[in-house]
């Protein structure tokens, strides 16, 4: 399971219907909401320059999708804090049998590695403070976990990751 057995690439409109399965499993749907809603804004994300929308495959099979973006691209109050440049992360492995099984950790490692080597400061990620099986993937990884905010979209744990 080495990191070379991760790659990534751009997602593109015909990636939808593949998200949009993968945002119907009931893990996924407990942390990311409505599959209809996402799905839609994840449409207009695939498009965006600004917004990297990538997916993950290991050994060439596609499971997780995972997006970066600048954290003051769009303002959030709970990214405000962060250096400039500080790349955001949203992540979720799409497929079932994926889940649980350290896939997370390793592609996230490749991705924030590969982050700090084009130049980020710092990596952001704000889960969910009740979704501890992510909170303990991002935290094995180095990430470290700031103060709770709550957003409009319900409460997150702010949690950062430093070269």
């Amino acid at each position: 399971m080495g990191p070379s057995n991760y790659s990534f690439r751009r997602a593109t409109p015909n990636d939808l219907p593949m998200i949009g399965r993968w945002l119907h499993v009931p893990e996924v749907v407990r942390w990311w909401g409505d599959p209809a809603e996402q799905i839609e804004l994840i449409s207009e994300d695939v498009e965006l320059p600004e917004m990297a929308t990538l997916i993950v495959s290991y050994r060439n099979r596609p499971f997780a999708f995972v997006q970066h973006y600048d954290a003051h691209q769009w303002p959030q109050a709970h990214f405000d804090p962060l250096p400039e440049n500080t790349r955001c992360l949203d992540a979720f492995i799409g497929v079932p049998d994926m889940m649980g099984c350290g896939h997370g950790q390793m592609f996230l490692k490749t991705l924030t590695r590969m982050l700090f080597e084009r130049g980020a400061p710092m990596i952001g990620i704000d889960p969910d403070p009740e979704n501890e099986r992510a909170i303990r993937c991002y935290e094995a990884i180095g990430f470290v976990a700031g103060r709770e905010y709550e957003t409009a979209k319900g409460p997150c744990l702010l949690m950062t990751l430093a070269p």
